[in-house]
């Protein structure tokens, strides 16, 4: 019987971050199912790039802090697996869409509060609830942090905060997916220079250079740093790494 490719998941995969995991782990031989918010062009190009290597792609809407929209979801998730795949379950969890922004402690209302709550972690908390029953035995669930969980940038209060939450309720799941040999792990990636956050590094040549200034490398992430290290963890190597916070950030503020 021809062995089947394992398949992940990954939340926000039509850019940044997102798309260098999709495509360097398509790359190593994995089949990809990725999210957007609302960027569908960008991710059925991200996943035909997919298709050209040889490997199966498929693309969902997800608006990860809108948790009402979930059992939609997943009712096309596993359709999409069957119809598409062959299979019911997934091998590899991805949650790393999200949002940001940059505000002062000062200024924050509640109203951004609650959408970074429910985006960063709550939607994270209760999608991953959702998504375990369909995570085949044996598999990986990755949840993407930051650096500022270390150490402090003025205007990240809300984002740090949450993504704290995430780091706690990683070990949490590595604790009680464990009897499934499912591995959880928080990647937390340092500075990159990407779209993110209104694309607040590429963007400014002066914070481009002070942030490189604070690294022993003397440069900023780029999306491939993490995409690649990304590929790496999801190999059969990485299989007892588990419950474990994995900084890449080129070695920041040591």
């Amino acid at each position: 019987m021809e062995q089947q490719n394992k398949i992940a998941l990954i939340t926000g995969g039509s850019r940044g971050l997102g798309k260098s995991m999709a495509l360097h782990l398509a790359a190593s031989g994995t089949d990809i199912i990725l999210t957007y918010f609302s960027k569908k062009d960008e991710a059925d190009d991200v996943a035909a790039e997919i298709e050209k290597m040889g490997r199966k792609a498929a693309v969902l809407p997800l608006d990860a802090g809108e948790l009402a929209s979930f059992d939609a979801f997943f009712g096309q998730l596993s359709a999409l697996l069957k119809s598409r795949f062959g299979r019911t379950q997934f091998d590899i969890l991805i949650n790393n869409g999200g949002m940001g922004a940059t505000i002062p402690y000062a200024e924050v209302t509640e109203e951004v509060f609650d959408r970074f709550l429910n985006v960063h972690f709550k939607g994270v908390y209760f999608f991953t609830q959702r998504a375990l029953p369909m995570i085949a035995d044996g598999g990986r669930i990755f949840n993407i942090s930051t650096g500022t969980t270390r150490f402090c940038v003025p205007g990240y209060s809300v984002y740090a905060s949450m993504k704290g939450a995430i780091e706690v309720f990683t070990k949490y799941l590595a604790k009680e997916a464990g009897e499934r040999g499912i591995t959880a792990n928080t990647l937390a990636p340092g500075p990159i220079e990407t779209d993110f956050n209104n694309a607040a590094i590429r963007s400014n040549p002066q914070r481009k250079t002070f942030l490189s200034s604070l690294s022993p490398l003397g440069r900023v992430g780029e999306a491939d740093d993490i995409g690649k290290l990304v590929a790496l963890l999801c190999a059969d190597g990485a299989a007892w790494v588990n419950g474990q916070r994995i900084e890449a950030s080129g070695g920041i503020n040591l």
